[in-house]
């Protein structure tokens, strides 16, 4: 009985796991599969040589949460002319995914990251075993290295934030193929 005893008060006092650091600009960002608020599954894959936002929030339909995801939603033309995908990241379910998205209007897909997989990959938690995301985003070139890494998010100002990031390191999508001539020749 003692022994049962001390590796309960050793496994209650004893330090959560860390997880992995926040990634810095330049850095690859990990490849992913998630399940949006549809029901799809969206991976890194399907976004491979366009720039996007993930925003990491902690609980759909908190104030800090939609505060941060109106404004994504209000500036979100901004991000469409500039060729970023904007995507959100918690812990929650796709159904209350679906639930915020309808109730906010979001034009962007919520991605359900259950397993805290991504989260725990690319520091968007403390501790692996938190039990939400911290409020944390990442800007992710054409390229799949991160371009800016933000660990300290305002929600109301972020997608300002990211904007004006934007106009100073743009992120433009994949360059097109070279144009052939009509007979199928190689340009010069």
């Amino acid at each position: 009985m003692r022994s049962v005893l001390t590796v309960a008060v050793m496994l209650l006092f004893a330090a959560p796991a860390a997880a992995s650091p926040m990634l810095k600009a330049g850095d690859t960002f990990p490849a992913w599969e998630l399940t949006d608020h549809t029901g799809a599954k969206v991976s890194s894959r399907d976004l491979a040589g366009k720039p996007y936002l993930l925003w990491f929030f902690p609980k759909a339909m908190t104030s800090g949460c939609t505060a941060e995801g109106d404004g994504l939603r209000d500036h979100i033309e901004g991000f469409k002319a500039k060729g970023v995908e904007v995507l959100g990241v918690s812990f929650d379910t796709p159904e209350d995914n679906a639930r915020f998205v309808r109730e906010q209007s979001f034009p962007f897909r919520l991605l359900s990251d259950s397993g805290h997989t991504l989260a725990n990959d690319v520091g968007a938690v403390y501790v692996q075993i938190q039990p939400y995301a911290s409020r944390v985003s990442y800007l992710v070139g054409v390229d799949g290295k991160v371009v800016k890494a933000y660990d300290s998010v305002t929600p109301a100002s972020h997608a300002q934030q990211v904007l004006d990031d934007l106009a100073a390191t743009p992120v433009s999508a994949a360059p097109a193929a070279a144009a052939r001539p009509a007979n199928g020749a190689a340009a010069p």
